[in-house]
């Protein structure tokens, strides 16, 4: 495609969504852009949207429902806007039937499909989406073993097509913090995420040992006053158009943690790219994905065990250069390596590109 293709865009478009980042990204590459959002706009505070009681029970009988009315919205713009490709995330609540009809309004549009989750996971993909994956010209994948012969194309998808994290060059850099943003959002170790099980009990274990850690995120409300060195905030940090707070949060803490989820399979997550692109310093789990986007010890550090985290975030805390060298190494690899939206989507349409029929 030799000029920056038309996209209809369809996603969460909330700012504290990356699929408000990506919809920026596109803008910056020249593209010009359709957009639909086909989650509730709203929840800015909390970093998801209110979700009604009928939403969460057809939700549990596998069914996403259209609260945006994305399906016919869709239709009507494809066929007011004739795009080059239609983008589309996750988009549990598309109807098969509307791919289909896609592929006859605009058969030259290439269909693509982008999520960050872990879609061969039932818990995390409906039947829409299931039987839509074979009207797809592309689907792209955080997680690369959704590309493997036995997962999402053993459902249907032609072409796969994994692809790293990325960081929003408008909302993630180093932030200059006032004594008491610094104050209020402070810490020697932080983790900002929403609990899971094996957080829980890594978290425990530093406080147990010593360690004061500060977490912020949803589900941490059993924790609190468990230990006096676990501070918990039973709320998320997120960013806002008026307050990146999630970035300040990162400024402020001395060793942010980067923990893997295990129910999502996860080799790499948003804060492995976020963390270093804020300028933090990030101690992470490690993973093979981790070790191919970060030099251990350089770029980022890394760690196996719990005793080996222990070790690290006491060496760490008492080496203050040594953090702040591998923060500034870890955000100049950001920059270098295109780990920005701009620099996935720039591969990603081309890939598309290839895909047209």
């Amino acid at each position: 495609m030799e000029s920056p293709p038309r996209v209809l865009f369809v996603a969460d478009l909330n700012f504290y969504a990356k699929g408000h980042s990506r919809l920026q990204a596109l803008r910056r590459l020249g593209c010009e852009v359709r957009a639909l959002s086909h989650t509730p706009i709203g929840g800015d505070d909390k970093g998801h949207p209110d979700l009604t009681l009928a939403f969460r029970v057809a939700w549990k009988l596998g069914i996403h429902l259209d609260t945006e009315s994305v399906n016919s919205s869709i239709i009507d713009a494809a066929r007011d806007f004739s795009p080059d490709v239609v983008w589309i995330e996750k988009g549990n609540m598309v109807k098969p039937a509307t791919l289909e009809s896609l592929g006859r309004i605009c058969p030259d549009a290439v269909l693509a499909s982008y999520s960050e989750d872990d879609m061969f996971n039932p818990i995390n993909r409906t039947l829409a989406y299931q039987r839509g994956l074979k009207h797809y010209g592309i689907v792209f994948v955080s997680k690369t073993f959704n590309a493997d012969k036995e997962e999402l194309p053993s459902l249907g998808a032609k072409v796969c097509m994994p692809v790293d994290k990325a960081y929003d060059p408008d909302q993630h850099m180093p932030i200059e913090l006032t004594d008491a943003e610094a104050a209020e959002l402070g810490a020697d170790v932080g983790f900002i995420g929403t609990y899971a099980i094996e957080r829980g009990l890594d978290l425990m274990y530093l406080a147990e040992n010593g360690i004061e850690v500060r977490v912020w995120g949803n589900g941490w409300e059993q924790f609190g006053g468990r230990h006096p060195n676990l501070k918990v905030e039973r709320r998320a940090l997120v960013n806002r158009p008026d307050d990146l707070r999630y970035t300040k949060g990162i400024s402020a803490t001395r060793i942010n943690l980067g923990f893997l989820r295990k129910v999502n399979r996860d080799l790499q997550t948003d804060r492995s790219i976020e963390i270093p692109a804020c300028g933090g310093f990030m101690l992470a789990e490690y993973s093979s994905e981790h070790g191919r986007l970060f030099e251990d010890g350089r770029e980022a550090v890394f760690y196996r065990d719990r005793q080996e985290l222990l070790d690290k975030i006491g060496y760490y805390l008492a080496h203050e250069d040594e953090r702040a060298a591998i923060a500034e190494a870890g955000r100049r690899k950001c920059l270098d390596a295109g780990y920005s939206h701009d620099g996935r989507l720039r591969t990603m349409l081309a890939a598309a590109d290839r895909q047209r029929p």
